[in-house]
């Protein structure tokens, strides 16, 4: 949290860069010529992406004093406070989406990797047989066929960020009180029921109250899942004929 305080610009300006520099990567090597591209492994291409997004990180959190400097009056914090009329904690709900993602993006990734990887062959090869460009194969023929196992990757993560406690209970500073600031902190279902069980009273009214929002919490993940599985089913149903 205070590491992220500190480099609030340079936060801002990563999420914003990022994307536009790796499609901009991208479209350099797809503009490559094949002489080029091919002394790179089939399956390395990405590895070319491990030292660039590195780079692309490092020079935002270099920046990020100048602009500070330059565009917010050398503290964001405080241009973020009077400006903006929004309360600043440290630990808030940037810092637990940052922490979330680095626990979430690892799992959704693997999954999703093994569902484009697992299309048939014959299919893409086919669809390139037929004059389709390698964009027009991806997204009509690999994406769509994976779709279900992309849809169960992303639903699984949702699931695994909606239960986490602690990673959620030590990042947003444990405030009870939640808005929709994206700079204050909160306190969700499952770290209310961690924090507040152990002092409850058992029979009180408290207690009860504990277990409504655990019983709520578990109505929600239920009818997560099931609508999640509903829309996975449809999916398979729907690509299993290409």
């Amino acid at each position: 949290a205070p590491v992220l305080e500190a480099n609030l610009p340079g936060i801002f300006s990563l999420i914003l860069v990022l994307p536009i520099a790796v499609l901009l990567l991208s479209l350099a090597y797809y503009a490559l010529p094949r002489r080029i591209k091919a002394w790179v492994p089939d399956g390395l291409e990405a590895l070319f992406l491990i030292p660039y997004v590195l780079f692309i990180g490092w020079a935002c959190f270099a920046m990020s004093g100048p602009m500070e400097a330059w565009f917010f009056a050398g503290d964001m914090r405080s241009w973020v406070t009077s400006e903006l009329g929004l309360d600043f904690d440290q630990r808030n709900s940037l810092v637990v989406g940052i922490a979330m993602g680095v626990a979430v993006i690892p799992t959704i990734f693997s999954m999703t990797e093994d569902a484009v990887f697992s299309v048939p062959r014959h299919l893409t090869q086919g669809s390139l047989a037929l004059g389709a460009t390698l964009w027009q194969t991806l997204s009509r023929v690999v994406i769509l066929t994976a779709s279900p196992g992309i849809f169960s990757a992303v639903m699984i993560g949702l699931g695994r960020a909606v239960g986490e406690t602690m990673i959620v209970l030590m990042a947003t500073g444990n405030t009870p009180i939640m808005d929709f600031n994206l700079f204050s902190g909160m306190r969700t279902l499952a770290a209310n029921i961690a924090v507040e069980m152990p002092e409850s009273e058992v029979g009180s009214t408290h207690f009860r109250v504990l277990f409504l929002a655990a019983l709520v919490l578990f109505a929600l993940t239920f009818i997560f899942n099931t609508a999640a599985e509903l829309v996975r089913q449809r999916l398979r149903e729907r690509y299993s004929s290409l």
